[in-house]
Parts: structure tokens; sequence; C-alpha cells
């Protein structure tokens, strides 16, 4: 009961701050028409997405007439700048990009499909190789396309596409700028006006706004909210397994832990973590959360009822809520390989160091038998090494020997003994007595 409560207040809580956070736009006085100004800042990907796709609908349903994006950021993934380059391109308010900083590879990309650029001074746009997570360059099929996007958002405000080509391709060279071969592009504010890939160079929004004719425009701002900071967070390719490999692992070593704490708290906010930001971004639904629920519902009970369907139904139902959560297919089976290694290197390093005292130690047995704790499959009788007594039985090589009042089961050597012979106990291995013939003596019958 206490543990659907700490989840209900949990999902309350999260669900109180993206309702109070909902509102993230800022009035600045003027007259005559709006201008919304939406931040472009740090790693492009699909949070960022989400958050400009809702703005840029706002800003449609509020009749603004004109959008500047100031854009401040190194990149991210290609596949958010293809689908924040399609926002742009579809919305019939004008935009304008407004490099405050630096606008490089995704951000490039994103400043070519606004209707112009203008840049502060100082600043740089350019260096759009495509390269992966470790680094590297992508490849000759990835790196062909990303150039055919560059080259066609070049294109559609007729601009010079040589120089969005030198900006992918290292091989092109353009000696009046001074790029060699082997150097990706990258242009200064002054470089880009005299190439024809900015409008204006402006020192502030107010010189901006002069150059667009906005003087008495109102302006909005549009800042980023908690929710879409979290968002952001969550859904960066970096933090994405780091989420789940918490949250796999927490729920997994609860399990060797007696009731519900630290490491199963962490593991079910880690995973609450992942949804709920995807959620904001938009790349998840209920269905993803309502799937992978029921495939941990259908695990515990796996624990209970034996078969292996339900646990193997569970695993899959889990796999998808994630799957489809992921927004990216190959960033989340990434994901949830490392998770999945993380996991089970933790698990048995955690269960080397501390043993199993969880939950279901009611339910497996751990315990073994062993003389040590007194459980005893026979009797142990060394007390019967030398004794003598006769054969009951013929002894082929087993059978039974009188021992004063006591008839007990026998092997030989291997030789044969008749019934009546005097035999003499020679060695006692568990309940193996071993015997040997002797001659009858007064010491023998002793």
């Amino acid at each position: 009961m206490k543990r659907t409560r700490l989840l209900i207040y949990t999902l309350c809580l999260l669900w109180g701050i993206y309702g109070l956070c909902s509102t993230s736009e800022v009035f600045s006085a003027g007259k005559g028409k709006t201008v919304a100004f939406i931040p472009v800042e740090h790693e492009v990907e699909r949070g960022l997405e989400a958050f400009l796709e809702r703005n840029i609908e706002k800003a449609e349903e509020d009749g603004t007439d004109h959008v500047v994006l100031e854009i401040y950021t190194p990149g991210g993934r290609v596949d958010a700048a293809l689908h924040i380059a399609k926002i742009m391109r579809e919305t019939e308010i004008p935009i304008t990009a407004y490099v405050v900083k630096n606008a490089f590879s995704a951000g490039a990309y994103i400043a070519l499909n606004a209707d112009q650029i203008v840049m502060k001074p100082s600043t740089t746009i350019g260096s759009a190789a495509v390269i992966d997570n470790q680094g590297n360059t992508a490849g000759q099929k990835a790196e062909s396309a990303w150039k055919a996007e560059m080259l066609a958002a070049a294109e559609l405000n007729e601009r010079d596409p040589l120089y969005a080509e030198a900006m992918v391709d290292p091989d092109v060279e353009i000696p009046e700028l001074g790029l060699e071969k082997g150097e990706l592009l990258t242009l200064t504010a002054s470089e880009a006006i005299k190439v024809g890939y900015a409008e204006k160079i402006a020192e502030d929004r107010q010189e901006l706004l002069a150059h667009l004719n906005l003087d008495d425009a109102k302006i909005v701002e549009s800042e980023p909210t908690l929710a879409d900071k979290i968002a952001r967070f969550v859904t960066n390719p970096v933090v994405v397994p780091i989420l789940l490999s918490l949250g796999s692992l927490g729920l997994v070593l609860e399990l060797y832990t007696p009731g519900f704490g630290i490491a199963g708290s962490i593991g079910a906010l880690s995973l609450l973590l992942f949804f709920y930001g995807h959620m904001i971004a938009g790349l998840a639904g209920w269905e993803a959360i309502l799937l992978f629920g029921t495939g941990l519902v259908l695990i515990i009970l796996e624990l209970f009822l034996p078969g292996g369907i339900i646990g193997i139904l569970g695993v899959v139902a889990m796999l998808t809520g994630l799957i489809l959560a992921g927004g990216s297919l190959s960033g989340i089976l990434i994901a949830i390989a490392i998770a999945i290694v993380v996991t089970v290197i933790g698990s048995y390093f955690f269960l080397r160091s501390f043993g199993y005292n969880g939950p279901l130690k009611r339910l497996v047995l751990f315990d073994s038998t062993s003389s040590e704790k007194g459980y005893l499959s026979h009797q142990e009788r060394t007390d019967l090494t030398g004794r003598v007594g006769i054969a009951a039985t013929p002894l082929r090589p087993s059978g039974s020997v009188k021992l004063d009042d006591e008839y007990l089961d026998v092997v030989t050597e291997g030789t044969y003994i008749e019934k009546g012979k005097t035999v003499k106990i020679i060695k006692v291995s568990g309940g193996r007595v071993v015997v040997r013939s002797v001659e009858k003596t007064e010491e023998n019958i002793d």
C-alpha cells in the first residue's frame, strides 16, 4: 500500500511540475506586429524538436507575424534537425535565423532552412560533417544523404550550394576563402555576408528588428520550461542508456534486498524520468507506458506461476514499450543492450559481495544439506573397524555378517567367503563395510 501511494505521489508531482511550467512566454511592450523569439541552444535533439514545434504552432495560433530562432548550438542529431527543418518549411510565418554565437553542423542546417540568416559580429556558421556517437565519420551512405540535405537547404533560398557542400565535404576546396582540401568550411559573419549565406550582421535585437522593419513590434520570448529542460536532458543520446541502466539494475537489485529501498527507488525514478521526458518530447504515448507496465506485471507473475510463457510475454511487452518510446530504433536498441550488460555485470558483483536476501528468499531453497549441519544419509560406523564376526550368508562378494547380536550388510575385497567363516571388518567408508576372511582364534573371538 505504501509503495502504491509513493508511486501515485511521484506521478502527481511530475504532472504538477509540467502543469506549473507550461507557460513559457514572456511579453515585451510594443505595438503593431508581433515577433516571437525562440532559442535554439545546446545540442540539437528530439526534445528541442518538440519545443520548437510547440512554440511555432503557438505562434501560428496567436497570429504572430515573424519568428526569430536565436541559434547557439554545436550541432546534434540528424533526425531531429531534419524534423525541425520540416516544421520550418511547413509554417506560413516568415522565419529568421539569428546566429548569436555559433551554428555548427545541425545548427547550420537549421539556419539554412530559415527565410533569412542574420548573424552577430564574431559569430560563425558551418562545419557540418556527419559523425557517429564515437566521433567517427558516419559512413558514405549517411554522408551522401546529409550532403544532399545541406545542398537542398542552401538552394531553398537561392544560396550557392558550393559553400554548403564545403561545410560537409572536406574534399571541396575554395581558394578565395583560404579553404584547403581536408578542411571543413566554417564561415565568419563577414564571410557569410560576402558569399550570400547571411543577409545582415546585427549587434543586438534592436538592430535585427530594424533590419526586419519591425522596430515597434511586440516581442514574445518563448523560454524553455522546466518540463522542456527535463525532456531535452532525458532524450539526450548519452543520457538514455544511463537511465535505462539505472532503471533495470535498480529494479533487479531490489529483488536481492529486503523491503523497498534505495535501489528500487532509483530504478523506478530513472524509468519514470525516461518515459516522462519522452512523453514531453512527443516521442512516447501512454501505450508505451502501458506496455512497459504490463510487461513488468507479467514478469512478477512469472515468479509465482510456472511455465515461462508469461515471463517471455512480459519481456517482449517491456522491450516493445521501450522501443515505442525511444524515437530512434537504432538508438534505443543500443541503449537497451548497454542496460542489459550493465545489469548482468552489476548483479553478479552485488551477489558476490552481499549475497541474496531479497523478497524471493521464501520461494527459493538456498540451503544445502551437509554432515557439518547434522544432515546424515546414514550412520557413520567407524567404531566397527577391527571387529570380528561370522558370515551369516555366503559373501559373493556382498552378503550379511553377524556381529554379536547385530546383522550387517558387508562386502569383501572381491573374494568369495563361505557361510560360517570368520571375517574381520577392515574398512568402513560411509555406508560401505569391507570385510576379510580370517582364521578363528581366541584373540579373534574376543
